[in-house]
């Protein structure tokens, strides 16, 4: 005699979303983002990789959702990259510290930068990211043969601008209004895209 399964999820699934965050968490942690895999997660979950997929999609989207960053700048830049060409130093920074002016944004970002500086284990993780997910796609769409360097250094004043702005709090990073550090940091931005 056959047993008919009802309806529904599968008793025991219920955690598996959770147990899958939980295994990324660890797993980024200890090989950083280039290190962990997918399989590696879905491993240490107990869960088929296409679960992985399922419920977070792909690598990225699942590293943006453990480390709670609700901005995917892997995703945004290279959208704004394909506006005017003359715009994108200005368009980049404007995105970055308009949404950085977003509650949910800045504390989770801090966070991340913070942790960036000073963490052994999430300096990886970030460094991982920022490598694979949104420098080489920076560098795709410049038509230069030191695209990646342009990008790295695309990167660093970005960086260099969130830190002395939202960690350190330097009192003129700090107070400047968003449109006075565009009109002075944009051009640098421009000049390492294009020049």
């Amino acid at each position: 005699m056959t047993t008919r399964r009802g309806r529904g999820r599968p008793p025991g699934e219920s955690d598996s979303r959770a147990r899958i965050a939980a295994a990324a968490v660890h797993e980024f942690g200890e090989h950083g983002y280039d290190g962990a895999t997918v399989r590696g997660i879905a491993a240490r979950a107990g869960v088929d990789p296409a679960l992985v997929h399922h419920y977070f999609g792909a690598k990225a989207d699942l590293f943006a959702e453990v480390t709670d960053f609700p901005l995917r700048p892997d995703l945004e830049v290279p959208r704004i990259l394909r506006g005017p060409r003359e715009q994108a130093g200005e368009r980049i920074i404007r995105f970055v510290l308009e949404s950085f002016e977003r509650p949910t944004v800045r504390k989770r970002g801090i966070i991340i930068l913070r942790t960036a500086i000073s963490g052994k284990l999430t300096a990886p993780l970030v460094t991982g990211f920022l490598s694979r997910e949104l420098l080489p796609r920076i560098a795709a769409e410049l038509d230069a043969p030191d695209a990646e360097l342009r990008a790295s250094l695309v990167a660093s004043q970005v960086a260099g601008l969130l830190i002395t702005r939202y960690v350190v709090k330097l009192p003129a990073m700090a107070d400047a209004p968003i449109d006075d550090l565009v009109a002075r940091v944009a051009p640098s931005i421009q000049r390492y895209l294009f020049d």
